[in-house]
């Protein structure tokens, strides 16, 4: 808890300007995108500049054993950045800079508060690519990214952010600068220290600057949307396209509540009579496009799409990822909440996992959207609620436990992306041996024996 004099203090460290301190202005932000409240809110909000501000305010953080819990822009699902403890939030959007980009090297070195989407910008005008794309990528941060290993749609053919980092600065417990990498695609001296921290939510360290490793842009994309008469067919069809060596970049999934929720807020030409949709998007050579497209059009056709499309420019394909999308946005609209899960299993259990989501919803009384991204396996319930109305919220606790669980049956777990945070740490049993999470515990106190970052998610 900060009193007057540790404020004082504060300001002695960190220019008025950038610490905050009126309650609403903490109000602010002591929430995420997860729903989640807290009793407590920050006790102050320090927009830092510099890698030294960080280490500045860590400093006097673990001296007084006040909590320090990092925000890029509050767009985590989880409550991965809900200050439950009080303490100092540490906004990073005065951190945004692209610091280097090394095109011989294929890589780029960013502060933490630096858009995924301004990454893949400056990669872009050097013919380089950054595919990690989570939905939110005009505003996540890399920070952000990095804390949750955020993925996204992308990540079938290219993988998660952990499969981009190369180096990250990071300030400790104490205030001290550490390396966790090097600037080569290749590093095998000593522990991979990277790994503990990519997913790690702040509770380790904090990521000030990461270098990122970049491959060539595909020199062309294009979107194939195809609608099924039944879930089934449409996951079936996801299977035959794997099996016939197709890698499409993307293979995304809309059912029947989420296009005509989408379709009713954000109008873009979905057929709302169908029973589901499949988002694919190819890449690469130009001239080999025309190719693939027909051969995964082939597939769906054969594989009973009732109906199928795709883009002849880029103008159509950004209007067919809008609608993707919008998903959330639109599911917003239909009560005062939403809430996105993310819940992922092997590939031949997807329609299991899809049937079972919605009879779990429907049992209980409950709008689910389902999208997701079911190359991976990986579907992203949204279910739009009143927070305020108490029976359906205890609905919604339920189903969202017996979610979990018929993830866990089908050989699955409990989050592909969005991470642990608050909204599912009293489940990680369920998936994480006891003896791990004994030596996460461990790992956690020998990093943060003050127990200052991020206390209390997680674990």
């Amino acid at each position: 808890m900060l009193n007057s004099t540790l404020t004082k203090e504060l300001h002695r460290i960190i220019p008025r300007e950038n610490v905050l301190t009126e309650i609403e202005e903490r109000y602010a932000y002591s929430f995420d995108a997860s729903n989640i409240t807290s009793k407590n809110i920050a006790d102050a909000v320090v927009f830092v500049e510099s890698v030294e501000d960080v280490q500045a305010v860590v400093k006097f953080a673990n001296m007084h054993s006040i909590p320090v819990i990092c925000r890029g822009a509050g767009t985590n699902t989880v409550g991965a950045c809900v200050p439950t403890a009080g303490g100092i939030v540490i906004n990073f959007s005065k951190m945004n800079r692209i610091l280097e980009l090394n095109a011989e090297n294929m890589s780029i070195r960013v502060e933490a508060g630096a858009t995924v989407d301004s990454v893949q910008q400056a990669a872009a005008k050097f013919g380089l690519f950054y595919p990690p794309d989570p939905s939110n990528l005009k505003v996540s941060t890399i920070g952000g990214s990095i804390a949750q290993n955020s993925a996204g749609a992308r990540c079938f053919k290219y993988g998660a952010t952990k499969n981009y980092v190369l180096d990250m600065l990071v300030v400790t417990a104490e205030g001290q600068l550490m390396h966790t990498g090097s600037n080569t695609v290749k590093n095998a001296v000593g522990y991979n220290l990277g790994s503990l921290f990519i997913g790690s939510e702040g509770t380790l360290g904090i990521v000030v600057e990461a270098t990122l490793k970049l491959i060539p842009k595909p020199e062309d994309t294009q979107v194939i949307m195809a609608y099924f008469d039944s879930i089934e067919q449409a996951v079936v069809c996801v299977n035959q396209i794997i099996e016939y060596k197709m890698f499409p970049s993307t293979i995304d999934f809309m059912d029947k509540n989420a296009i005509n929720t989408v379709e009713q807020f954000y109008p873009t030409g979905l057929q709302c009579d169908k029973e589901a949709a499949l988002l694919i998007e190819i890449d690469g050579e130009k001239s080999q496009l025309s190719v693939l497209r027909e051969k995964i059009c082939s597939i769906l056709r054969i594989n009973k799409a009732s109906s199928v499309q795709y883009s002849t420019n880029h103008e159509e394909a950004e209007n067919i990822w809008v609608a993707r999308r919008s998903s959330m946005s639109a599911c917003a609209k239909l009560k005062p909440n939403v809430t996105t899960d993310d819940i992922i299993v092997p590939r031949n259990n997807l329609v299991k996992l899809v049937n079972g989501v919605h009879s779990i919803c429907e049992r209980h009384n409950l709008t689910a959207c389902l999208v997701g991204h079911v190359g991976d396996g990986s579907i992203h319930p949204q279910i739009p609620i009143d927070f305020s109305d108490e029976k359906e919220y205890r609905a919604y606790k339920i189903a969202k436990s017996e979610m979990y669980q018929l993830a866990i049956n089908l050989g699955g777990t409990i989050s592909g992306e969005h991470g642990i945070g608050l909204e599912k740490k009293h489940y990680l049993s369920r998936v994480v041996d006891k003896s791990a999470i004994d030596y996460m515990r461990q790992i956690k106190k020998i990093f943060d024996p003050n127990n200052i970052l991020n206390p209390y998610k997680i674990f």
